[in-house]
């Protein structure tokens, strides 16, 4: 309003004089009324204000008195509660009381309970250490007069003894011996008779099968065999030619044997002259240069080296071909050519007299014989025994037993485990892992030790007799002993009065292992032990 007056003076200002001061007094009567309306205005305002500020203060007491109200009605209820709560845990407290009065009212009872079980137990005890108390002076007593009776009874046996002694004319230790060889005695023919009551189940159950098998196999191969010596004789056209084969001073024999390795003998012999030598196939080597050499007629050392190297050519030959024919006999297929050398090396190897190659060829066939018996793989079998000594053919270069140097040979050349192992345990030097094993084990022992298989000398061989027989005489209760079918057997005549049949048993159980622990012989010796008693009386 104030800025309208002095827009309105402004204009006044700008009009003309003439109405300058009507409008000056419109100016004034405008500020006038304009300063009536503003002390009118604070008038109302300040009116306007106490009235809001009595209506303020008014609700702030309502306000003020209800909220007064409110703590109040909260106090009020706060209190209701509290005592509530107080009255709650009050209950609470004195049900726990009567709780833990129950509780140990209880425990109470329980404790009086006990203790008056723990007298009576107390009083138990008390009336057993008593009566233990009792029992021991009785047992002392009785102990007393057990050490009186006993030293009594000492007296008694002392005196006992003496007499028994006087009358039986034993001392103690004599009377003790005695009586330790009754009670051997009866242990000895108990054992014997549990021995024989065994061998006999066993013998019924396997004694026959063994035999038809073993018969069979046996009657199904039979053959001739020859057997070479350690030297071999070269049959001259006349004995002229022994001076050339001696040489000037001897080279020529000097040359040969340098050549062969072995010892050419030229004695008085007419028309021959004998080669010696452990290896049988330098032998042979020999035997063929020198025929060469004699035919021939030039023997100088030039002519004998060609002779010499011309006959191991052909020997090598003769060997590969020897192996081809066994195994081609032996029905055998894919056998790698350094083991058919070896089988051919076998030919000029023997064992006791028996030419080795010839017997794996009775073993290859007597194990396929019994394999077919018994259901077995034939092929397998006669491989097996076709190979089971060829470790023979190296055992002379290399250390160790012939079956563990044919296994290792074979197991080189990665032949079937079944045949490694079976020719490794053939002599029982390893464990057995198939019944080929035993089969060859068998077959090998059948072939050794059949008759006329193997030969020896006169001196072992009457040796070897007297051995067994003062083997077999030298046992306790043996009357005589004989050795019978060329030391195969030997019978053994006991005294029945000495020996039972069960000792008889042990008798022959107890020889058998000495003949294996003090000779060495070929195949098996059967033991027979004789007991034979003759009630004789004449009628008159």
């Amino acid at each position: 309003m104030y800025s309208k007056n002095l827009r309105m003076v402004r204009l006044a200002s700008e009009g003309d004089s003439g109405t300058l001061t009507m409008r000056m007094e419109q100016i004034v009567t405008g500020l006038i009324s304009a300063l009536i309306g503003i002390l009118a205005g604070y008038a109302l305002r300040v009116l306007l204000g106490r009235v809001q500020a009595d209506s303020i203060e008014k609700q702030a007491a309502e306000r003020l008195k209800a909220a007064d109200g409110e703590v109040a009605r909260r106090l009020r209820e706060a209190d209701i509660q509290a005592r509530a709560e107080v009255v709650q845990a009050r209950e609470a407290f004195e049900q726990s009381v009567k709780a833990r009065r129950k509780e140990l009212e209880d425990f109470d009872g329980r404790l009086a309970l006990r203790e008056e079980n723990i007298e009576k137990r107390l009083k138990v005890v008390e009336d057993r250490e008593n009566a233990a108390k009792a029992r021991h002076d009785d047992l002392q007593k009785l102990s007393e007069r057990l050490d009186a009776r006993r030293v009594s009874l000492d007296a008694k046996i002392r005196e006992a003894e003496r007499s028994l002694e006087h009358i039986s004319g034993l001392t103690k230790d004599q009377a003790k011996a005695e009586m330790r060889k009754e009670v051997e005695d009866v242990v000895r023919a108990e054992t014997g008779a549990l021995t024989r009551r065994l061998q006999e189940e066993a013998k019924e159950t396997a004694s026959r099968d063994a035999a038809v098998i073993v018969a069979n196999a046996i009657e199904r191969y039979a053959a001739t065999h020859s057997s070479t010596a350690a030297t071999t004789t070269v049959l001259l056209p006349n004995d002229e030619i022994k001076g050339r084969i001696v040489g000037r001073e001897g080279r020529n024999v000097r040359a040969i044997e340098a050549a062969t390795g072995i010892t050419l003998i030229v004695d008085g012999t007419p028309e021959a002259v004998v080669i010696s030598g452990f290896d049988p196939v330098r032998r042979e080597i020999a035997r063929q240069a020198l025929e060469t050499l004699v035919s021939d007629g030039r023997i100088h050392p030039a002519s004998i080296e060609e002779a010499v190297a011309k006959a191991r050519e052909n020997m090598e030959e003769t060997i590969l071909q020897a192996g081809r024919e066994a195994a081609y006999a032996a029905k055998q297929q894919g056998v790698d050519t350094e083991i058919l050398r070896h089988l051919g090396r076998l030919k000029f190897r023997t064992s006791y007299s028996q030419n080795v190659l010839e017997h794996s060829l009775e073993v290859s066939s007597l194990m396929g014989a019994m394999a077919g018996e018994l259901g077995l793989d034939i092929t397998l079998a006669r491989r097996i025994g076709l190979f089971h000594d060829i470790g023979k053919s190296v055992s002379m270069e290399v250390d160790g037993g012939h079956a563990r140097i044919g296994a290792d040979l074979l197991r080189r050349k990665r032949e079937n485990a079944v045949v490694v192992n079976a020719v490794a345990s053939h002599h029982g030097e390893e464990e057995q892992t198939s019944v080929y094993a035993t089969l060859c084990m068998a077959a090998d022992a059948i072939s050794s030790s059949r008759p006329g298989a193997r030969n020896e000398s006169s001196e072992v061989y009457v040796e070897r007799i007297a051995k067994l027989e003062r083997i077999a005489s030298s046992r306790k209760g043996v009357k005589s002993a004989y050795a019978i079918q060329a030391g195969r057997e030997v019978r053994v005549i006991v005294d029945p009065e000495q020996l039972g049949d069960n000792e008889a048993m042990l008798l022959a159980q107890e020889i058998c292992r000495a003949i294996e622990n003090e000779l060495r012989f070929p195949g098996q010796i059967r033991v027979t032990v004789v007991r034979e008693k003759r009630c004789i009386e004449y009628a008159r």
